[in-house]
């Protein structure tokens, strides 16, 4: 390999976000029942057993869902066993972010193993998700579940280049490499835009909350979010923890925790809930992969 290529200062490709989106029909829907509930969510005459009834149509997603509500995940204390005692305790939006969650990994299924490790990508991604759900539940915020989905998610951009121009991709990878920078400004160099931008124009052609359009493509620099500044600060704290925390080994940790005060202070978090928050990350960790991941193999 010729690593001065690599030093290059070569002028990024003239490609943007829409246009790399454009032509894939796998990215271009969302999953047809998350379609519709949202649908079902969006007309005011609709009511929770208009969806419920939606979700029992599909018998894989009804059983998937209800073994996530009745996981440690929520921790309720005692069994529910109908997507309609689901939808109400957990509610309508929430049920809707968790077939998001489950329904996109479907999606991303042929990228090259030299490009991307994809269990370990989803390992991560959780990771992210589950620390995520916790520092916001420590915020007693509404939107718990649509944070998991936004770590969840939150790297999507790195699997539509990986997907639609691998190329590209390997050569973002390997300007990372041998230029020691990080991966944004490699893709940067390389494509014009990041990962994370990428990701924000997924959501927007998705219609997803805006919620998930500015955690996606700020989760790098939450200060730029245009709204939702606090969550977009916990996804970039709970990206930067699931980095270097090795959850289902016990938690250990290699590498620096995140420690810029003004990144804690715009999530409205102090430092010291870290203990607690991994300690609960680790315990739920290896269920939720099983629930996620390896649910949405077959």
């Amino acid at each position: 390999m010729d690593i001065t290529y690599f030093h290059s200062k070569s002028k990024p490709m003239n490609l943007t976000p829409q246009e790399l989106l454009t032509g894939d029909v796998r990215l271009a829907s969302l999953p047809e029942i998350f379609t519709r509930i949202n649908e079902i969510l969006n007309d005011p005459k609709s009511s929770a057993a208009d969806i419920g009834h939606l979700i029992s149509e599909d018998p894989g997603l009804t059983i998937r869902l209800l073994k996530i509500v009745n996981s440690a995940f929520y921790g309720f204390p005692s069994k529910i066993d109908t997507v309609s005692r689901a939808i109400t305790i957990i509610g309508t939006s929430e049920l809707r972010d968790l077939i998001l969650a489950t329904s996109v990994i479907k999606k991303f299924d042929t990228i090259p193993a030299d490009l991307l490790n994809m269990d370990d990508f989803w390992k991560h991604s959780i990771a992210c998700a589950l620390i995520a759900h916790i520092l916001a539940s420590k915020r007693h915020d509404e939107d718990i579940e649509s944070l998991f989905v936004s770590g969840l998610l939150h790297d999507i951009g790195k699997l539509v280049i990986y997907t639609r121009v691998p190329e590209l991709g390997r050569e973002t990878i390997a300007r990372k490499k041998f230029n020691n920078i990080d991966l944004c400004n490699a893709e940067r160099d390389v494509l014009g835009f990041n990962h994370a931008e990428l990701g924000g124009e997924l959501a927007r052609m998705w219609k997803l909350p805006d919620l998930l359009q500015q955690t996606l493509q700020n989760h790098h620099t939450p200060q730029t979010a245009e709204s939702h500044q606090a969550e977009t600060a916990i996804i970039c704290l709970a990206d930067q923890i699931a980095k270097v925390v090795e959850l289902g080994k016990g938690g250990v940790i290699n590498g620096d925790m995140p420690k810029d005060q003004a990144l804690w202070d715009l999530a409205g978090l102090n430092p010291n809930i870290l203990e607690s928050t991994l300690q609960e990350a680790e315990q739920q960790f290896e269920e939720t992969i099983k629930l996620i991941l390896y649910d949405n193999a077959a």
